[in-house]
């Protein structure tokens, strides 16, 4: 050890006398190792111990220390005391130890982690102590996994350098597609409006699109310098970072203008970016408060027992035996049943099934039926027609338990009548009656072949539809309601000494490329342009279509066809997969809703420990919000209350202490680059409708922010607009690919529980109702003043904004026109149909979707395939009657914006049928998805498409006079 150096000041000052920021230090670690290594004097205490770990993994015994958390600093400090330095976010020239040492001793406290895990369990609705009480292996090891892994992420994010915590966590969101076109109608160059954070100054730069970040950095203190002289210089690029001004958003050096998302919507919006130079030390003090908050964590976290004892010797690896290898055929013990709640006079069977998601991979086995008015005993062997090498990965054991009676012996005794209510089987004179269903895996979540006596708890209700009564689509977890539940006695044999697992990953593989080596030659020799022509045909029906037997074999004869000339047809290759043989791919078996999201949600906070405090303020701000409107509602429904007494309550409430110190200083749910500093009270009110949401005004938290705007709801199911605004993104999406830029508004909505959630407010945007009223002394002719619209744009824009936002109309008109066609919108009314100042009309309120059109006496309300109505016309001509032109231009967009659509049908039919198991309100089925099919009119050539659509716009345009009566109703129905 070196010698004590005399002036300690000297040794912990600032960068030291000689301008070194190193400084050596002596590591002792309890398994009594020394090491001396030069750290950086200004460096948390957190920091150190990482490097020192790093360092360590090159010394003898590293393993035997454990887990870094579980252990902490000693050093003797100034008053030549031990001091435990439990308060890792100090730095070292801060402690300011006696001596240049640090001895690392074991942690022992267990506080700070079980005030996480509390965290954790309010973050995902679930204490984790009921994750602790579920004695699955599956779930503990699992856990065990996903805490090492989030662990391993945090440790490398305090490792990181300041510009790589902000590269890592707010990387620049770069564009797609080409903007040749747009950058040369703006001649290659851009005007942008940048803010300084440090002053309210601001200056206006016109830089070429091409230029990078950096060059754009340069140009913007270049500006402020000519400005403002030598004297108020602000330093230099290297000290600031560019951020978007109102938006927790940064852009950075190495980008083209042109590349980066932000910009480049402001280019399609015809807009000028507004960004926001903002110094380092602000973005360092962000950092640091984030590593500040993961070190506070870990560091306090027990992890460990005091120093491990030297490791026995590991017993040999436990030998296994592949799957591939056991050629018997599978079978199963069918031991008893206990519980069976049936007619006494009925018998029980049971019937086993092996199926690969809904295939049957073999013919069912069938018991012997059992007479025993008690506990019914079989204790027989069921064997299958598939050999044990042959099961895929995923493959599942299904069972049915049912009472066989004789038809003519059918009583009418009321004590099953739940017996009657599923559909029976009726064979050889007997009625089958179902009772109780219950499917379990075949391989174990580690792909282990299960062996043993298994309990099964069965489930009690059926759904409508089932082959031969077997459930093939309902879950692998048992009934967790074991007390009444039906009881299924199985076993499952041992096929080999060893067990029996199915192989790794990379085995797969490598039998994989086995079988196409072997198969190249023969599947290549297949095509042919007749085949090729008919598969062809096959891939170009929508998802949902049937294929028959041989239609599968072509298909799986041909697939590498289909890999190399049709990326779409993997569902379809999927579906012709002969699953009994050996070429299934491993994936981890579902678990319940529940604890699925439990586990996987409690995986993503650990990994993200900053954040969780970010969401449990978040949290906190939605509690709040639901309190504000049941007080709302409770004053309406109860008492009655004046509205304008009912808005002084919101606000009175709003103001208390706990609601401002909840709701303000908050990520937006909705947009999370949006800080939110204040509710703007005096701006805040309730929507008069049924839910009477609540419409919050926001102070956005940033330099340059306007105002934003939320609305809570309370009571509605948000989650159908969700999945209607995503589907709107989508479509955007792919227009925009096609060079095709409709002006979509995909506003933000999230559905934050059950029957509540949040919406974004539009800025600057008001409905066709609110327009249309203004404008008209009698509500009753507000809905039919066709000039009400156009002048309201005109009120709004002068020279040319004015044609710019009738353009804007146009185009946004035609992709709503369209959209809501094809998604088979509904409830259109003159109160859900917003325009913006600038021109873009929207739809908002998706509550009817897929033709569920709502009726009245039996009769549907809209007649209409979607809304144009004359005044909408009036806009896009520019209020001139015979302007056939721009009406032309609208016709043209809506024909290729829907012929864009038609192009990628499977994938809308794909992405609807994957929700079927959602439980939203109006796609429960795949009678649903049909209204897609029949409205992109899949099957039929483009033009026999395009004719059912002209067809479709001539009978908007001619039965637009229905629409203005049902909104002329709607209008003296909710007058206010």
């Amino acid at each position: 050890m070196p010698p004590a150096k005399t002036d300690q000041l000297d040794l912990w000052a600032e960068s030291g006398l000689d301008g070194d920021d190193q400084v050596m230090v002596d590591f002792l670690l309890p398994t009594g190792i020394y090491i001396q290594m030069e750290v950086p004097r200004e460096s948390t205490i957190q920091h150190i111990k990482l490097l020192l770990w790093k360092e360590a993994q090159t010394y003898p015994l590293f393993s035997l220390l454990g887990e870094m958390e579980g252990h902490m600093f000693e050093c003797v400090n100034q008053a030549a005391v031990h001091e435990e330095l439990e308060d890792e976010t100090r730095r070292l020239c801060d402690v300011r130890p006696f001596l240049p040492v640090l001895k690392l001793i074991t942690r022992n406290c267990g506080r700070a982690e079980r005030i996480l895990d509390s965290k954790i369990g309010v973050l995902i609705g679930k204490g984790l102590h009921e994750l602790d009480a579920l004695q699955d292996q599956q779930v503990k090891d699992f856990r065990s996994k996903m805490k090492r892994v989030s662990e391993e992420k945090m440790q490398r994010m305090q490792l990181m350098s300041c510009g790589e915590w902000l590269r890592s966590c707010y990387s620049t969101q770069l564009g797609t597609g080409s903007l040749e076109n747009l950058i040369d109608k703006h001649e290659g160059v851009i005007k942008i409006t940048m803010h300084y954070d440090q002053s309210q100054d601001t200056a206006s730069l016109k830089v070429s699109l091409h230029c990078t970040v950096t060059e754009l950095m340069d140009q913007a203190l270049k500006k402020w310098q000519t400005t403002h002289g030598p004297e108020e210089d602000i330093g230099t690029r290297s000290d600031y970072v560019l951020r978007v001004s109102g938006r927790f958003e940064f852009l950075f050096e190495d980008h083209p203008l042109n590349q980066c998302k932000y910009i480049r919507d402001c280019l399609l919006a015809n807009e000028s970016p507004h960004l926001t130079l903002v110094h380092c030390d602000v973005v360092k003090a962000m950092f640091e408060k984030e590593i500040s908050t993961i070190g506070s964590v870990l560091a306090r976290k027990t992890s460990n027992p005091p120093l491990p004892l030297p490791p026995k010797k590991r017993p040999p690896t436990q030998l296994h035996t592949c799957v591939w290898k056991v050629h018997s055929l599978f079978r199963i013990n069918l031991v008893k049943g206990n519980k069976v709640n049936a007619e006494d006079t009925a018998k029980i069977q049971v019937r086993a099934g092996l199926f690969h998601g809904t295939e049957l991979l073999c013919k069912t086995a069938v018991s012997s039926e059992s007479s025993s008015r008690s506990e019914h005993v079989w204790n027989k062997t069921l064997e299958f027609d598939i050999a044990v090498c042959d099961l895929p990965r995923m493959a599942r054991l299904c069972f049915a338990i049912y009472a066989v009676m004789d038809k003519v012996k059918k009583q009418r005794s009321t004590k099953n009548t739940h017996l009657n209510k599923y559909q029976t089987i009726r064979k050889a004179g007997k009625v089958h009656y179902p009772i109780a269903w219950v499917n379990t895996m075949v391989f174990d979540y580690r792909g282990q072949l299960k062996t043993g006596d298994i309990i099964l708890h069965c489930w009690s209700s059926f759904p409508d539809e089932l082959e031969e009564m077997l459930n093939p689509i309902g879950t692998i977890q048992t009934n967790p309601y074991t007390e009444n539940a039906t009881e299924l006695h199985i076993s499952f044999p041992e096929y080999s000494t060893q067990p029996v697992v199915f192989p790794a990953f990379d085995k797969i593989l490598e039998k994989a490329a086995e079988i196409a080596g072997a198969s190249d030659s023969m599947t290549m020799g297949r095509g042919g342009k007749k085949f090729y022509i008919e598969l062809k045909e096959i891939m170009e029906r929508d998802p949902l279509s049937q294929l028959c037997e041989n239609e599968k074999d072509l298909i799986w004869t041909l697939r590498y066809d289909c890999r190399e000339n049709f990326p779409q047809s993997l569902p379809k290759l999927l579906l012709s997969v002969k699953w009994t043989f050996q070429n299934s791919l491993c994936c981890a078996p579902s678990r319940s809703v529940s604890v699925h999201f439990a586990l996987i949600l409690e995986a993503y906070c650990r990994g993200c420990i900053p954040h969780i405090e970010v969401l449990k303020k978040q949290v906190e701000a939605l509690n709040k919000l639901k309190a504000v409107s049941e007080l709302i509602k409770l004053g309406t429904i109860k008492t009655k209350t004046k509205q304008a007494h009912l808005k002084e309550a919101m606000m009175t409430c709003l103001r208390q202490t706990g609601f401002i110190e909840t709701l303000s200083d908050l990520q937006s749910p909705l947009n999370p680059n949006i800080l939110l500093a204040g509710v703007h009270v005096e701006r805040c009110k309730y929507m008069d409708s049924k839910m009477k949401p609540l419409w919050i005004v926001y102070n956005n938290k940033l330099l340059g922010g306007d105002t934003v705007g939320i609305i809570f709801k309370n009571g509605d199911d948000l989650r159908q607009d969700m999945l209607t605004l995503q589907i709107l993104r989508l479509m955007d999406l792919l227009w925009k690919e096609a060079n095709l830029d409709l002006r979509i508004v995909p506003y933000g909505c999230l559905a934050t529980g059950d029957r509540s959630g949040l919406i974004e407010v539009v800025s600057s945007a008001d409905t066709i109702a609110n327009i249309q009223k203004t404008s008209s002394n009698m509500a009753a002719a507000a809905a039919f003043n066709k000039d009400a619209l156009l002048n309201w744009l005109k009120d709004k824009n002068s020279g040319d904004a004015l044609d710019k936002a009738i353009e804007e109309f146009t185009l946004s008109c035609a992709g709503y026109c369209v959209a809501t066609y094809v998604l088979g919108i509904g409830d259109r009314h003159s109160d859900n149909i917003m325009v913006r100042s600038t021109g873009q009309l929207f739809h908002i309120d998706f509550g009817h979707i897929l033709g569920n059109f709502k009726s009245k006496f039996g009769i549907k309300r809209e007649r209409v395939p979607f809304i144009l109505t004359h005044d909408f016309i009036h806009v896009i001509q520019q209020g001139k009657t015979g302007n056939t032109e721009k009406f032309g231009n609208f016709r043209q967009y809506c024909e290729e914006a829907y012929l864009i659509l038609r192009k990628n049908g499977n994938l809308f039919i794909t992405l609807f049928a994957l929700m079927l198991t959602a439980g939203l309100p109006e796609l429960t089925s795949v009678k649903d998805i049909q209204y897609l099919k029949d409205s992109l009119a899949l099957g039929k050539t483009d033009e026999e498409a395009l004719k059912q659509f002209r067809q479709k716009f001539d009978e908007a345009l001619r039965e637009s006079w229905t629409t203005k009566v049902n909104w002329m109703a709607h209008i003296v129905a909710h007058p206010s």
